[in-house]
């Protein structure tokens, strides 16, 4: 399995230590940057870790900045990424396992090095188990497709049971009331 990693300057000591972590481990280890510590635009390291994911360059992505937030709102921006903050191990798992995330982002200011590294282990020993959390990933595949292709994700805004969620009740709701279908309810308006 090859791993991308990158960072920007906070994050490039914490890199570094889980590069060699990854590498004594037998992965094979592409490193994105930063090579140092002079500041970078954190984006840039972030959308190139997320291309190469979404090429099918790498199986998985571990990006690391000051507080991993600015790196995964980053990657997520490139279609087909998922990527999650993980600062705890219950976080690391279920990035994968409930939301098949491919790239995990890590904070070097709030988690120090064997913590990133067993959040790193957890993390690459998941997998995404599908079940009940396939439809809320399938919904976000088809959201991205319908983005980029301009076709509507879905229509009919329906969970996989074919149940109208909350809002778009309400939504259908309030738009009969306006047209003068359907009936109103005085609860309805609290």
């Amino acid at each position: 399995m090859t791993i991308a990693i990158g960072s920007d300057e906070a994050g490039f000591a914490l890199k570094e230590r889980l590069k060699s972590f990854l590498q004594d481990r037998g992965f094979d280890v592409e490193d994105y940057g930063v090579h140092d510590t002079r500041p970078v635009l954190y984006p840039d390291i972030a959308i190139a870790v997320a291309e190469g994911i979404a090429a099918g360059r790498h199986a998985r992505g571990i990006l690391v900045c000051g507080t991993g937030i600015g790196m995964a709102i980053a990657a997520n921006k490139v279609p087909g990424v998922r990527a999650a903050v993980c600062h705890d191990p219950y976080s690391a798992q279920r990035a994968r396992k409930s939301n098949d995330a491919q790239v995990m982002a890590l904070g070097a200011r709030v988690v120090g090095e064997e913590l990133a590294r067993t959040l790193v282990a957890t993390w690459l020993e998941s997998e995404f188990e599908g079940g009940g959390s396939l439809p809320k990933v399938e919904r976000i595949r088809a959201y991205e497709a319908s983005r980029w292709s301009g076709e509507p994700a879905d229509s009919g805004r329906r969970a996989a049971d074919g149940r109208e969620g909350r809002e778009d009740r309400k939504s259908r709701e309030g738009r009969e009331s306006r047209e003068g279908g359907g009936e109103s309810n005085a609860a309805d308006c609290q």
